[in-house]
């Protein structure tokens, strides 16, 4: 930005394209689809090392239940913004592969409680270890507090956008 000769503030041209989009949020919605398309691919990999007939879909479910707990399906398929019908078919393939199991909800006897199996926690953890480590060693020449601001900046990007 720079004042023009009447004090206001003017964009300089070189900043902004011919659509008026700013070159800083082109880059950022650049590196975005990049990141999403290998976080996709990633997802993919580890689903397959979870089990080899787990879809891909399924490994952030079994991620949601390994950090949060047991879960209604109504509560899962609300953060995932699926619908009961989709939601319920992953839950029955989850289950048929032994990672899941659905417990009576303390709570609400008439509910069901959807946890990992002592096999799906074991599972997903060895997959999560080995990509932290695969982390730890793509970013080793990254000085620590950078790290750390990437993923606090991530944190920050994640809340603005699920808003």
């Amino acid at each position: 930005m720079h004042e023009d000769g009447n004090g206001a503030e003017a964009r300089v041209a070189e900043q902004v394209t011919p659509s008026g989009a700013d070159q800083e949020f082109l880059a950022l919605e650049r590196e975005l689809t990049v990141l999403l398309r290998r976080a996709r691919a990633n997802q993919g990999e580890m689903a397959r090392e979870v089990h080899p007939d787990l879809e891909s879909s399924a490994y952030g479910l079994l991620i949601r239940l390994n950090e949060h707990g047991g879960r209604r399906a109504t509560e899962l398929a609300g953060y995932f913004g699926v619908g009961k019908a989709t939601m319920s078919r992953q839950l029955r393939a989850l289950e048929e592969l032994g990672l899941i199991t659905r417990e009576p909800d303390p709570a609400d006897g008439r509910a069901w409680l959807v946890t990992l199996t002592e096999e799906g926690h074991r599972r997903v953890g060895t997959v999560r270890e080995a990509r932290r480590a695969r982390y730890v060693s793509q970013l080793a020449h990254w000085d620590r507090r950078e790290v750390a601001e990437l993923a606090r900046l991530l944190h920050q990007l994640n809340g603005v956008m699920e808003k």
